[in-house]
């Protein structure tokens, strides 16, 4: 790779800085030239403000694929409040502050709360409906209502504990019912994934991983927006409906951010600002949580150990606030009649033993192993996924609900939906409904092999349909998965203690009151199952007692999360959220991880960058410039011999003014540009200064009418663009320091200077790629070496399944005739290219596994960015 490719591959990430600020300060300038040349000096200060409001709303603010840089977002936050608070010292000066007034300003005060209220509302609306569609879903795969099609079995069975007379299975011949419960879930997935497909591809998946990245200041447009929400919507109670080994608390997260998204959008306050917005987006993702499990405190500290990298005591509040709002809607619609949140809300009122700390132990170790093995083969698989089977969306999910239908309807606990299966697993059994005979010690056998093949045949179909194109979550399949090994330890303890009653192990048990709760077990095991699949502690014991109420067993739920959080580590740190930012080449830096390179940003920083020399370029040279879509931000010098580091510019701010200047004069191809910062500092920051491009004679502080000619000898003047002070550190700086810097403060670029003068850049990527490149060193040749044999083991498994799929084609082509040829179908589509729009939860890869492909910037501005750019594999 030369050195000016290269140069264009790793300053994309330089770029997006400027992408925003130009943007914003091109129009904000010209705001500021256009009041001024109608207002006076002393009456200015109003009509200037107003005038920037206007062209702020025209703004197109945030480029697609590209970073926030928060630094400029809080000084543009900043300015704005500090032009309110000389508007209203003005009024009352003028005495012109009246009780209108007053009412704006308490409105302005109190939008945030509003907003939240609303979206807090909202979400809950929409929860409780998707919970009442999908139990209905779940439940006419099996039979229908006589007295009402549309009442799920609980609803038309109201007070019965063992099914009644008016729920009616389809037919009395059980095979027939078999092939009609694979319909059904062969229909539901089909629609649903059509539905992904066809109108929001963003919808598939979980959406944590991509919302972590997005609040940290990632932008991707149309992930957040109505149209996902609404085919979200849509298509989650059809996949959870299907029978497919996914979950919809997960991607309620992901629909509850899409609310508050849309909805502050509304508003001007929050469409304008996104550090305002990612308060409501934190907010958003507690109260999604909160909703699907019943938990508003739990909801919160998800937002804060999960989500967030940024978490003030202000958001905190907010957060609380929206899942507090959302959860008390939710409990007003009731939407399983029951006065409960959640489905599987339980109870338990007797206490535990510490003999019993043994078999928690072993309950915490399955659950990290279990995080374990499915992180890493659910990667492998969405590896293949991605390689071979991206044109293959809809068959795939097609299939995999109809091979879920055909091997779990013979198991009476894969059978009934999953939320259903924990609700009978964690209850206890006295006074409860004995399902598949579960509670009854001549079954225990019986059942102990069901829920053992259970958790095997679901670790299988978890692996292999997270990450398909429809709406799918993880939390409660791990859940379900760890309930059913929970309650095989319970009913294993439970005979233990019948068979040696006297047993010294068993003596702190009362004689005549039950010993073993086995549903305690099984409410244990979610919760182990839980954390090691998204590596969350605090959140996850909290969310268990709120499900549960039970104070008793808060000890026993800490020391299992314990347990499973010390195997996880072993393992490596991150959950699947983590883990799929990593896959999918997101520029995000994990706060989780701690590192120490030792080395100075030198060793990371991008040495060939594209500058602009301060004078003497032509404004051919920067047409020239700007139509290599390579470039999406330019460091300023003094000149390219010295190097002196005098600011920084955004590919958008530099072709707004070539342009706006073209328009308003005629111009020569050879006029002068000059990008030499005046001398004359004003206190205002330089992104806000005025930017109308002008001649280069004209006083910083005044506002002349630019006079272009179509003489050569004319000079532009793009220095009121150059942001005069961009984030520039030392190269003998360490890298983990720079790190911190990105993480803390969210710079989009980081310049690298020695002594004035420009030695380099440094973006997120640049570090992310250093950290592969450290780790690919260290383990190098044994990662080859696996690389190598997992690449030729995927191959293996494509041309099995072709194989299978020419048969299966050949047999229905002779079947038919010829008149069905399904080969050809394949085959064709096989050949085609993929599109470029996304089609899931992750950015359209190069092969490597690395960086995006989108068409949109790579990651941050620089000095010569290009748009695509490799991460990692």
């Amino acid at each position: 790779m030369n050195p000016q490719s290269r140069s264009t591959s790793y300053s994309s990430t330089l770029a997006p800085r400027a992408m925003r600020r130009p943007s914003v300060s091109s129009r904000l300038s010209f705001a500021v030239s256009n009041a001024e040349r109608g207002e006076t000096s002393n009456g200015q200060g109003m009509a200037v403000q107003h005038q920037i409001e206007e062209e702020i709303a025209k703004i197109k603010r945030y480029e697609d694929f590209t970073t926030i840089d928060w630094v400029q977002d809080a000084a543009r936050e900043q300015l704005r409040r500090k032009s309110r608070r000389k508007r209203t010292a003005g009024l009352y000066d003028t005495g012109r502050f009246d009780w209108k007034q007053r009412i704006l300003e308490s409105y302005e005060a109190a939008q945030g709360w509003i907003v939240v209220t609303i979206i807090g509302a909202a979400i809950g609306l929409n929860a409780a409906l998707l919970n009442i569609i999908t139990e209905w879903l779940s439940d006419i795969k099996l039979g229908y209502c006589k007295t009402g099609f549309y009442l799920n079995e609980n609803f038309c069975c109201w007070g019965e504990d063992n099914g009644c007379a008016d729920w009616h299975r389809w037919t009395g011949f059980e095979p027939v019912n078999y092939v009609i419960y694979i319909i059904f879930a062969i229909c539901f997935s089909f629609t649903s994934a059509t539905l992904v497909k066809s109108y929001a591809p963003y919808a598939a998946g979980s959406g944590i991983s991509e919302i972590k990245c997005i609040i940290a200041g990632f932008v991707m447009k149309g992930f957040l927006g109505f149209w996902t929400l609404l085919i979200k919507s849509i298509a989650l109670p059809l996949a959870i409906g299907s029978g497919l080994s996914v979950g919809k608390e997960g991607p309620s997260v992901h629909y509850a951010v899409c609310t508050g998204n849309v909805i502050s959008r509304m508003f001007t306050k929050y469409r304008r600002n996104a550090s305002k917005t990612r308060e409501i987006l934190s907010a958003c993702a507690a109260a999604g949580v909160a909703v699907a499990f019943g938990s508003p405190i739990g909801g919160v500290l998800f937002s804060l150990e999960e989500m967030s990298s940024y978490f003030p005591l202000k958001t905190m509040w907010r957060s609380y606030f929206c899942a507090l709002v959302a959860t008390a809607v939710l409990a007003a619609m009731n939407p399983f009649r029951t006065g409960q949140l959640v489905m599987f809300q339980v109870k338990y009122d007797r206490t535990w033993h510490f003999f019993e700390v043994v078999f928690y132990i072993i309950i915490g170790i399955f659950g990290g192993l279990y995080g374990a093995f499915v992180m890493k083969w659910n990667l492998r698989v969405q590896a293949f996924r991605k390689k071979y089977l991206s044109n293959y969306a809809i068959l795939e999910a097609t299939l995999l609900a109809a091979a879920t239908a055909i091997v779990c309807y013979p198991n009476a606990f894969l059978r009934i939906e999953m939320t259903e299966s924990m609700e009978i697993l964690f209850l206890e059994c006295e006074g409860a409904e004995d399902y598949h005979g579960l509670c009854e010690p001549d079954h225990r056998l019986r059942n102990v092999v069901s829920l053992l093949v259970a958790t095997v045949v679901r670790v299988f179909f978890v692996i292999i349909s997270y990450g398909c194109k429809v709406p799918a979550g993880i939390f409660v399949p791990s859940m379900a998965i760890g309930a059913s090994l929970g309650r095989t330890v319970g009913i294993i303890v439970q005979a233990l203690h019948e068979a040696n009653p006297g047993s010294v192990f068993f003596s702190t048990c009362q004689p005549d009151v039950p010993c073993i709760t086995p549903g305690t077990y099984a409410f244990l095991g979610a919760a182990a199952a839980l954390s090691g699949i998204m590596h969350i502690t605090v959140s996850v014991v909290v969310i268990m007692f709120e499900l549960t109420g039970a104070l008793t067993y808060i000890l026993p739920t800490m020391i299992v999360v314990g347990v499973t959080k010390a195997v996880s580590e072993l393992f490596g740190k991150g959950g699947i959220a983590d883990r799929m930012i990593w896959f999918s080449g997101f520029p995000y830096l994990d706060n989780k991880e701690d590192h120490n390179f030792g080395v100075p940003v030198s060793h990371a920083m991008i040495a060939d960058v594209v500058s602009i020399p301060s004078t003497g370029l032509t404004l051919k040279a920067v047409e020239r410039l700007l139509s290599k879509d390579s470039y999406q931000g330019f460091p300023i010098v003094d000149d390219e011999n010295n190097k002196i580091l005098l600011g920084y510019i955004g590919r958008t701010e530099l072709c707004y003014a070539a342009e706006r200047a073209r328009k308003e004069r005629t111009l020569s191809p050879l006029a002068k540009c000059t990008f030499a910062p005046r001398t004359n500092i004003d206190p205002i920051p330089t992104i806000y200064a005025p930017a109308t491009p002008s001649s280069s004679s004209a006083p910083y502080g005044e506002q002349h009418e630019p006079d272009y000619s179509t003489s050569t000898q004319t000079t532009i003047d793009f220095s009121p663009y150059i942001d005069l002070t961009p984030l520039s550190v030392h190269p003998r700086l360490p890298l983990e320091t720079v790190m911190e810097l990105f993480r803390k403060i969210g710079p989009r670029v980081v310049l690298i200077e020695h002594r004035g003068r420009l030695m380099g850049l440094v973006t997120v990527k640049d570090c992310l790629k250093y950290q592969f490149k450290a780790e690919a060193a260290e383990h190098g040749e044994r990662e080859r070496e696996m690389l190598g044999i997992e690449e030729e083991g995927q191959e293996r498994v494509w041309e099995v399944m072709r194989g299978v799929a020419g048969w299966v084609s050949d047999r229905v082509s002779g079947w038919s005739g010829g008149r069905v040829r399904l080969r050809d179908s394949w085959e064709g589509s096989r050949r085609q290219e993929a599109g470029g729009i996304l089609e899931g939860t992750e950015m359209e890869l190069d092969e490597g596994g690395g960086g995006l492909e989108q068409d949109g910037e790579d990651d941050d501005g620089g000095g010569g960015t290009r748009r695509r750019g490799s991460t990692r594999r």
